[in-house]
């Protein structure tokens, strides 16, 4: 009989084992369904409609996409350099370190421990009579509070902390995304800048030159004071404009500088020389391929999912908690009996508590968590829009523009064919120096316009880029 109640016993100790388990595995977390696509199934404009219909994109990183060496060099750079990105990076180990600690919830601690303690007992206060000297000496193994999961409250807690840290890991990304969209539209404004001031250079000189040529004519009795007036107005025109550019310029080399997060030195190299071969245009694929490729997207996903794993530890609060607190080890009066046979000593301490009266604070939890679930679902699909808006206007940026640049290039040359043929009427006196002067400022201005479009165009071509997610742009920050 007495064999018989340790087998039961052993038994229920190894079907408990068995069953403890499965309970931990459950939760009660809602089932997560991603939301359904708050957008058009196509970009809008006929022209792209061949290009949504594809299979997908081309996962190019930035390496491959931008062909400039310098500019490569410069993103690289910052990546490794850019303050605000290495910060973000921070930011993620931290919140790495968070779900590290929820993670160890799951699992009970085991600390070993060893304490000894000797007391002496007066005469009179001893139950002998005698004056008595007692010691304790003891070394064991404990674990400390380790709540049995029975409903998954520590496991979705452990879920809620994982996605908390994917969600944060995107955002980094998502830094380093925009790092790279900024640090190239940049130089491409350093470029543009540069083609600009040679332009502002080269017709500052001319109109050097027509001063001069005027003042000449108006000494000679050949022209008026007025043409003599107005050219020299001109003149401080594009003396303005050179230094408007120049300012620019610099405010440009400023912010690229802190972008880089160290000083930089470019070349003073026109936008011409960068143009050809800049970067391919990318096909857009689909817009449900922005839920694989924009890394704020993911963000919003990933907190979406850690909100179900908040409801469950929140429904999980109203059932009972279970923990276990124990120790194994041996004691002993004499330090040198601490490790003798039958010193072995134990404690098992089993606790339960069971929720009755609380005013409601775990119902307003989990009405809290049910919130804030709802309002990452609606964060997740504001996100979804605002990346397929920016992907729409990037393809209407790319199509629209390339068509401007064309225009305003036949702009440039007939106001440049226009601006000879006034010279030559007024040098032959058959039309106004105004007429002249006209011509060559709207020659000027479509100039500056047309170099300022072409940067546009090779800026779209950025901007789509990041909008459709920016391709590889994982590299972890200088450490």
């Amino acid at each position: 009989m007495p064999r018989y109640g340790r087998g039961r016993s052993g038994a229920r100790v190894a079907a408990a084992g068995l069953i403890l388990p499965l309970l931990a595995a459950c939760s009660l977390a809602p089932a997560y369904d991603r939301p359904a696509l708050p957008t058009s199934d196509r970009y809008p404009g006929a022209a792209e409609a061949a290009a949504t219909e594809r299979a997908g994109r081309a996962r190019v990183g930035w390496r491959e996409f931008f062909a400039d060496p310098a500019l490569r060099e410069l993103i690289g750079r910052a990546l490794e350099n850019n303050r605000d990105l290495r910060s973000a990076a921070r930011r993620t180990e931290a919140v790495r370190a968070l779900y590290g600690i929820a993670r160890a919830d799951r699992l009970p601690t085991i600390a070993a421990g060893a304490a000894g303690s000797r007391s002496r007992a007066p005469a009179d206060l001893s139950f002998t009579g005698r004056a008595a000297t007692a010691a304790q000496y003891q070394a064991n193994l404990q674990v400390s509070s380790w709540e049995l999961d029975l409903w998954g409250r520590v496991r979705d807690l452990k879920e809620a902390a994982l996605e908390a840290y994917l969600a944060d890991d995107e955002t980094r990304r998502s830094v380093a995304v925009s790092l790279v969209a900024g640090v190239a539209n940049s130089y491409l404004l350093e470029r543009e800048l540069e083609e600009r001031l040679a332009l502002a250079g080269s017709t500052l000189a001319s109109r050097e030159e027509s001063l001069r040529i005027v003042s000449r004519r108006f000494q000679r009795g050949n022209a008026s004071r007025l043409d003599e007036v107005q050219a020299e107005t001109l003149l401080n025109q594009a003396r303005a404009a050179l230094a408007v550019l120049r300012r620019a310029r610099d405010l440009n080399r400023n912010a690229l500088t802190l972008a880089v997060g160290a000083p930089v030195a470019l070349e003073p190299l026109p936008l011409s020389r960068v143009e050809e071969g800049f970067a391919p245009d990318l096909p857009p694929g689909l817009p449900s391929d922005l839920l694989a490729g924009r890394p704020d997207v993911r963000a919003a996903e990933h907190r979406l999912k850690g909100a179900h794993a908040d409801i469950g530890a929140a429904r999980a609060a109203f059932f009972p908690r279970i923990a276990l607190t124990g120790a194994f080890g041996t004691a002993s009066a004499e330090l040198d009996g601490l490790f003798g046979a039958g010193s072995g000593a134990w404690t098992f301490a089993p606790s339960a508590t069971v929720p009755l009266f609380d005013h409601g604070r775990r119902r307003a939890a989990l009405d809290l968590a049910r919130a804030r679930r709802d309002q990452a679902v609606a964060d997740y699909e504001r996100i979804v829009q605002g990346a397929f808006r920016e992907v729409a206007d990037g393809l209407a940026e790319r199509r629209w523009l390339a068509e401007q640049v064309a225009a305003e290039r036949a702009v440039v040359s007939l106001q440049t064919e226009r601006a000879r043929l006034a010279r030559l009427r007024w040098e032959n006196g058959s039309a106004s120096y105004l007429e002249a002067l006209d011509a060559e400022r709207e020659r000027f201005a479509a100039e500056q316009a047309h170099v300022q479009t072409r940067r546009a165009l090779l800026a779209s071509k950025v901007d789509l880029f990041a909008a459709l997610g920016g391709g590889d742009t994982a590299e972890e920050p200088k450490r």
